[in-house]
């Protein structure tokens, strides 16, 4: 028999896929919600059963916590997972679906809440032994900042009380600036999240972020897979992450690896988690924990031969955790963000046209398909590249290969950016750190890829135009797509 009848995902697009497909081979049920803008998506057609939960926008579908749950209810699901991002991080949501005899596949509403906010978890962090930046948590006034800042000296962080996404964060150079960056942090964090407490930590300078993946069940045993490089960031954001990290000794990776479950057993947590450090000068820093899957879950899943979301379902339903296996190899992961390569502003469209890579070592985890509108209700990635490799020299040249084999036609994307990472001396040294992207010359190449593929995309869809109207006309059979307009870019990304 299966650990549940039925799961309902709570969310959309790739992990919504992502869930359904190892709930499938549980033999599970699945049940899809979807807003006016999915109803032709993909994680709407491959569940079981599909509910419709309301308008486009997140306030009226994803995130109508009431809505979900009474599909929950009415469809017989006796458990829910939530992906990541809308409500998969909402204390309230997960208890409700408690009081309703639903699983939450995830940690209970009080560790959500304890590590949500993040000056909380800094002061439970500081409790269980786990090392964190100087820096002040408590009773925020203007005055009391100004000596903080002076005691940890400069530059330092101001970071929202509950903030996430890269919101509600200023760096500080000088006092001069200290005062009016933080009426602009909090500004942002109330906001942002109808709050505006705001902390302030020492800035680490050359940090790398380095993530250790948790998981935890209902028998207070906790287990960590190692570590995730995360330092290719823009806006705060991921773009490329590697595992494992090229510069942690094994003594280092240890270390990290059990903070990171001592803070987990602080809070009782069940379930996967996230715990993110900052490392700097063989040193590192408790950051933040992100009480959820994380987008990036994939790579470990490679190095480790595990299914994480599997390990989800089978800890909701109160089995032990699965030891940790060896690890092996080397992961890279690209996220495909639908945006200009350039200005990393959302690109808003129809794709018109796909061409997947595949061949060894190669996944991609995507709802992608011809003709999917891209709109602007959303967050801006499509999905993620994962390659697989005996080593990181041969992770790294995988990726390459599977990029240039990658197609998507209709809407930029930020694939430019992440092949001149890839290709960067800085980043095959191994040796790099959060501002790599400030010192990579990302955008004039991405310029020049954005001007070629439009160009390439339009003659391509001109002339496939032309040739449906003419076999139309003379009733003879259309010509075959005439994809050779993009060989230019395959040549282009080989000089480089």
């Amino acid at each position: 028999m299966p650990l549940f009848r039925r799961i309902l995902i709570a969310n959309r697009g790739e992990i919504a896929l992502r869930v359904i497909r190892t709930a499938q081979e549980m033999g599970i049920e699945t049940v899809a919600v979807y807003s006016d803008a999915d109803r032709t998506a993909l994680h709407v057609r491959k569940a079981s059963r599909a509910e419709y939960i309301g308008g486009s926008k997140p306030a009226e579908s994803y995130l109508n916590a009431k809505r979900v749950l009474e599909v929950a209810k009415r469809t017989g699901c006796d458990a829910l997972h939530p992906g990541y991002g809308f409500l998969s991080e909402n204390a309230a949501f997960s208890e409700a679906c408690e009081a309703a005899g639903i699983t939450f596949l995830g940690p209970g509403p009080e560790a959500i809440r304890s590590m949500g906010d993040k000056v909380a978890a800094r002061n439970i962090a500081l409790k269980a032994g786990v090392p964190l930046v100087p820096g002040l948590e408590e009773d925020v006034s203007e005055e009391r900042l100004v000596a903080a800042a002076k005691q940890v000296g400069y530059p330092v962080m101001l970071k929202a009380a509950s903030g996430g996404g890269g919101k509600g964060i200023r760096i500080v150079e000088q006092e001069g600036d200290l005062l009016e960056a933080f009426r602009m942090a909090s500004a942002e964090a109330r906001g942002a999240f109808g709050d505006d407490r705001i902390y302030l930590e020492k800035c680490v300078i050359e940090p790398r972020h380095v993530e250790i993946q948790i998981m935890a069940d209902k028998h207070g045993n906790v287990v960590h897979y190692g570590e995730r490089e995360c330092s290719v960031q823009r806006r705060h954001q991921k773009l490329v992450e590697e595992s494992p990290c090229s510069v942690l000794t094994d003594e280092m990776r240890e270390r990290m690896g059990e903070s990171a479950c001592a803070l987990a057993r602080a809070v009782g947590y069940v379930g996967a988690g996230t715990v993110e450090f900052l490392y700097s000068n063989d040193q590192f820093y408790f950051l933040e924990m992100n009480t959820r899957l994380q987008v990036e879950h994939a790579i470990t899943e490679e190095r480790y031969g595990v299914d994480l979301v599997r390990e989800m379902i089978r800890i909701g339903a109160g089995e032990k955790v699965s030891q940790p296996g060896t690890p092996r190899g080397h992961a890279i992961e690209v996220r495909i963000n639908a945006e200009d390569p350039a200005t990393y502003f959302p690109s808003l469209g129809r794709i018109e046209r796909l061409g997947f890579p595949g061949g060894p070592g190669v996944r991609l985890d995507a709802a992608l398909y011809r003709g999917l509108e891209v709109t602007p209700y959303y967050d801006s990635m499509l999905g993620k590249l994962i390659v697989f490799a005996a080593d990181r020299e041969q992770a790294i040249a995988r990726c390459i290969r599977a990029l240039r084999e990658l197609r998507i036609v209709g809407v930029m994307t930020s694939l430019p950016v992440a092949m001149r990472t890839l290709q960067s001396k800085e980043f095959v040294s191994g040796n790099y750190d959060t501002s790599i992207l400030e010192r990579i010359d990302t955008t004039s190449f991405a310029h020049k890829e954005v001007a070629m593929l439009s160009a390439a995309a339009s003659r391509f869809l001109a002339a496939e135009k032309v040739g449906a109207a003419t076999a139309a006309a003379t009733g003879t059979a259309p010509a075959a797509p005439a994809w050779a307009v993009l060989g230019r870019q395959k040549r282009l990304w080989r000089t480089r």
